[in-house]
């Protein structure tokens, strides 16, 4: 196992690095946000031990970083914030999981194995098709750059053809995963959030409508 160990407090990384390495865990260190991302983009690390508040590049946008560009890579984030919105903030921003200071170096191992044992997502954390991005965690959109307003059944259909990727998502599809047990089968809806998704996410139309069979995304820049 690689690791990068971004901890902005000298004594307390070298610490780590020793320790990690007498247990044949491979570390190396950053102490600034700066640094942490140039060995990112040149080195294939499994694990990203990653303190939350660093100098220069912030911690939060280290971890954006990787979650999207680097999805085999796992973060492990170190914060010495308690509070629960913090650890959820984490998260949302992509982190694996969350270890509050201070911490026994045992902890941290398992912590390490038990994340590098994990399979790499299928998906990236982030969706993207044409000029179209959406974050599924943060339930955000963006066409070109620009926030997109969204209501959840509509972020909801738009989430599943997303994930398609191209492919035809039915009516039905739409309704059995976007609506719940109670929806009527014969009800319109599915096509009426279909319509309302295509005037907020704007032109050129993105959504192809495949007569007889459902929706997918389409666009000339697909």
């Amino acid at each position: 196992m690689r690791v990068l160990v971004v901890e902005d407090e000298p004594f307390l990384a070298e610490a780590l690095q020793a320790g990690l390495r007498l247990e044949a865990i491979a570390a190396d260190v950053a102490l600034d946000g700066d640094d942490a991302l140039e060995r990112i983009a040149v080195n294939d690390y499994d694990v990203v031990v990653l303190d939350r508040d660093l100098p220069g590049t912030h911690g939060d946008d280290v971890c954006r970083v990787v979650a999207r560009d680097h999805p085999g890579t796992r973060v492990l984030m170190l914060t010495a914030a308690t509070r629960l919105q913090d650890k959820v903030g984490g998260f949302r921003l992509g982190a694996d999981d969350y270890l509050t200071k201070p911490f026994e170096l045992a902890e941290l191992v398992v912590r390490l194995h038990a994340l590098s044992r994990r399979p790499v997502a299928a998906a990236p954390p982030v969706l993207e098709h044409a000029d179209l991005r959406l974050d599924p965690f943060r339930r955000e959109a963006y066409r070109a750059g620009r926030y997109v307003r969204l209501t959840r059944k509509q972020f909801a259909v738009l989430h599943l053809l997303m994930q398609a990727d191209g492919g035809v998502v039915s009516a039905e599809t739409l309704l059995e995963k976007a609506w719940d047990e109670h929806a009527d089968p014969l009800t319109t809806a599915p096509r009426v959030t279909v319509s309302t998704l295509r005037k907020a996410l704007g032109e050129p139309d993105l959504i192809t409508t495949v007569p007889g069979a459902g929706y997918r995304l389409g666009g000339a820049d697909a």
